[in-house]
């Protein structure tokens, strides 16, 4: 929902002067029982047989009334969470809330994300509907074509990956950035007790807090809202064109390879002062795609791609400990969105 109403946001945090449109929801909108029966239905979807989704659901309309009997009058808090670790390939370590609290993490996110999804870049491809890995190595090869005039002339890519990019979330900067679009301050508080519930480095004396939990559902909106600053810098800014990101990850594809290590410094500055994150020392690079430039699990070349040998050798080692017809069925579906029919049969 949209407002016709026009803000111009300034100051830190901001790219000078920018024209920004308003979010039209109300906090009712996000909290009714109506949106919270519906964002129920979407969340329970696969999960009905999970031991706390199924007790949660045994009183299901007591619990959703009692969720928004809290949240209207205030007395809402967020739960705690239960941590596990993941290999997504790298391991990962994922904090789970309470199904109460995730409840309302999807009710919050079905009014949110349409909105502000049309705010972001075309080029930003991480969890977003119609998005995602496949299509972003699309829009890579179709970068690669234009910039290299149909391989004609050399084509470079600066390749770049923020250092721990979920635990250095700035809860203060965040916050900042959903303040200029969201005018109702009982949205805004809501979201602060969300972000607020988590923190991987607590507050300290002129230092807010830090971190989003990569288990909730509003952290992957949260980190699109917080990043699209910078996707703006990139395209408007710095003026480059051929530009993707995927979460932490971003490449910039130019013919001209000392405009890019120009850019480097000027990138490193933004991110350190308007969002408090800094690139990983040892993943910045400039290649040629004749060369191959390894981006999203991929190695990309003038006119094909291969699966990276590390996540070649990954998916083997797991094949050969699960080697069920799911995880079978997964793999083939992921090669072929690449070059890569004998290691299709090997599987």
């Amino acid at each position: 929902m949209l407002n016709n109403r026009h803000a111009t946001a300034s100051g830190r945090g901001s790219l000078g002067k920018i024209l920004r449109i308003k979010l039209g929801h109300k906090f009712e909108n996000i909290v009714s029982i109506g949106n919270l029966l519906l964002a129920w239905k979407e969340f329970v979807s696969g999960k009905r047989t999970k031991p706390d989704v199924a007790e949660f659901s045994l009183a299901l309309m007591d619990n959703i009334f009692a969720l928004h009997f809290d949240l209207v009058n205030s007395r809402y808090r967020h739960g705690g969470y239960k941590a596990f670790n993941i290999s997504d390939p790298k391991p990962r370590n994922i904090h789970k809330a309470s199904v109460r609290d995730r409840l309302l993490h999807h009710a919050i996110y079905r009014k949110l994300y349409p909105f502000f999804d049309r705010t972001f870049i075309a080029d930003s491809f991480s969890c977003r509907l119609e998005k995602g890995t496949y299509k972003a190595p699309n829009r890579f090869r179709q970068f690669g074509y234009e910039i290299s005039k149909n391989h004609t002339r050399t084509a470079w890519a600066l390749k770049c990956d923020i250092k721990k990019f979920f635990a250095n979330i700035d809860h203060a900067t965040l916050l900042c950035s959903l303040k200029s679009y969201i005018p109702d301050e009982s949205i805004v508080d809501l979201l602060k007790k969300i972000i607020e519930s988590f923190s991987s480095r607590p507050a300290m004396m002129h230092h807010s807090a830090k971190g989003l939990p990569l288990g909730n559902l509003t952290s992957q909106l949260f980190v699109n809202i917080y990043m699209n600053e910078f996707d703006q810098f990139i395209k408007h800014r710095l003026k480059a064109e051929y530009y993707i990101r995927y979460a932490d990850d971003f490449v910039i594809l130019s013919a001209n390879r000392g405009w890019l290590k120009s850019l480097i410094p000027r990138i490193k500055e933004f991110l350190l002062e308007k969002l408090k994150l800094e690139l990983h020392p040892g993943k910045i690079s400039i290649e040629t795609l004749a060369t191959g430039v390894d981006f999203l699990g991929w190695v990309h070349f003038p006119d094909h791609r291969v699966l990276r040998t590390q996540t070649k050798r990954r998916m083997l080692a797991r094949l050969a400990v699960s080697p069920s017809p799911e995880t079978i069925a997964s793999y083939r579906g992921l090669l072929r969105h690449g070059n890569a029919r004998k290691l299709t049969q090997l599987i």
